[in-house]
Order: structure tokens, then C-alpha cells, then sequence
């Protein structure tokens, strides 16, 4: 009986084990504040939360904090390859958002698209599965620039091809329960909205050969 078990234990081994993380799948989530998970308790931020969320799907993921506070599309367009060549491995999907400081910088949309035009030429380039995040002027920068802003991000999704969540913010921008006390980047509760909302997407391009 012991010499059987020496026998079958190498088997075992073959059959049920692999290396450590050998099946996990990273995230890029690249972006500002709103990624970064500004003024909120370690954890809580977007890319915990939605790490979280794929792991209660059943998913093994790491999600990379890749925002900075502040970034503008064309920071993130200086930045962008420097991230890329910091990680171990290439992304298995990247989250794009960003244009909310531009917007609410009113700086000018045609800039704005152009350098998210990069990022998405640079992520295409890399063979990297891309969902663009996007993002709506605020009321108070007027129709006009509505206008030229908002539609940049489903432009942009239609001409790469890639997945777009129309809204990063939905579901939380009007709502002040949800933000911390600046009323404008979302708390704790906050992230856990944006991070459902954008969970089906996420998961779908993780999982879909």
C-alpha cells in the first residue's frame, strides 16, 4: 500500500497542480483621480474594488493602479508607454479613462481626442484589449462644448473597435451620497456603483477568446 501511494503521489502532483498564478489575468486600469481612488482608505479605491468584484465572479485577476491624480490625456499619453514597459507581463485587458481634467479644465476637446487617439493607437499596437471609459461635460461648460466633447469617446470606440463604457460615472454623479466631501470624486459607496457597472465588460473581455 505505501509503495502504491509513492506511486500515485507524482500523478497527483501532474494532475491538480500549477504554478502559482499561472491562470491569473491583469488589468490595466489607467487613468486620474477617479482611478486612483482619491481621499479614500486603502482598499477601497476602483482597482481594489473591481479586483474584488472578479474574484467573486470566480475570475483570477490583478488589477493595476495605473491612474494619477490630476492627469490630463495628454499626461496620460507622456506616461503611457513608461507604464506599459513597468509591468512584468502585458496586459490581458486595459481600462482607459481619462478627459475629466480636460473637461473640467476646458481645455480644448479636439486636443483631448487627439491624445486619447494615441493611447488607443499605442494599446492597439501592443495587441492589448482595450474598454475606453468615457466621460460627459459638466452642464456648467455650456452646449457648445458638450457638443465637441461628449462624443469623442464613442468616435474613438467605433474607429479602434473597442469595447466603451459610455459613462464612467454613471450612477454617481448626481447623487452626493456617493461622493466624499469635494462633490466630485466618488466615495467608497460611490466606487462600489461604478465598479458594478462596469464589471459585466470588464469580465466579458477577460474571458472571451
Amino acid at each position: 500500500m505505501k509503495l502504491i501511494r509513492l506511486l500515485l503521489a507524482p500523478l497527483a502532483l501532474f494532475s491538480f497542480a500549477s504554478p502559482a498564478g499561472a491562470a491569473e489575468k491583469l488589468v490595466l486600469a489607467f487613468g486620474d483621480s477617479l482611478t486612483v481612488g482619491y481621499n479614500l482608505p486603502p482598499g477601497q479605491g476602483f482597482a481594489p474594488q473591481l479586483e474584488a468584484a472578479l474574484r467573486k465572479q470566480g475570475i483570477s485577476a490583478r488589477v493595476h493602479n495605473a491612474g494619477v491624480s490630476g492627469d490630463t490625456t495628454a499626461q496620460g499619453k507622456a506616461r503611457l508607454r513608461w507604464v506599459l514597459g513597468s509591468l512584468k507581463s502585458k496586459p490581458d485587458v486595459a481600462i482607459v479613462e481619462l478627459g475629466a481634467n480636460d473637461m473640467l479644465r476646458g481645455l480644448d476637446p479636439g486636443q483631448a481626442e487627439a491624445n486619447l487617439d494615441a493611447i488607443l493607437a499605442e494599446l492597439q499596437r501592443q495587441k492589448i484589449r482595450t474598454l475606453l471609459a468615457g466621460m460627459a461635460a459638466a452642464p456648467n461648460l455650456g452646449r457648445a462644448y458638450a457638443k465637441r466633447f461628449d462624443p469623442i469617446y464613442p468616435r474613438l470606440a467605433a474607429k479602434y473597435r473597442v469595447a466603451l463604457y459610455p459613462f464612467f460615472l454613471a450612477g454617481v454623479v448626481n447623487d452626493r451620497s456617493l461622493h466624499i466631501g469635494d462633490a466630485i470624486h466618488p466615495n467608497e459607496r460611490g466606487v462600489s456603483v461604478m465598479v458594478r457597472g462596469i464589471l459585466p465588460q470588464v469580465k466579458h473581455l477577460l474571458t472571451t477568446p
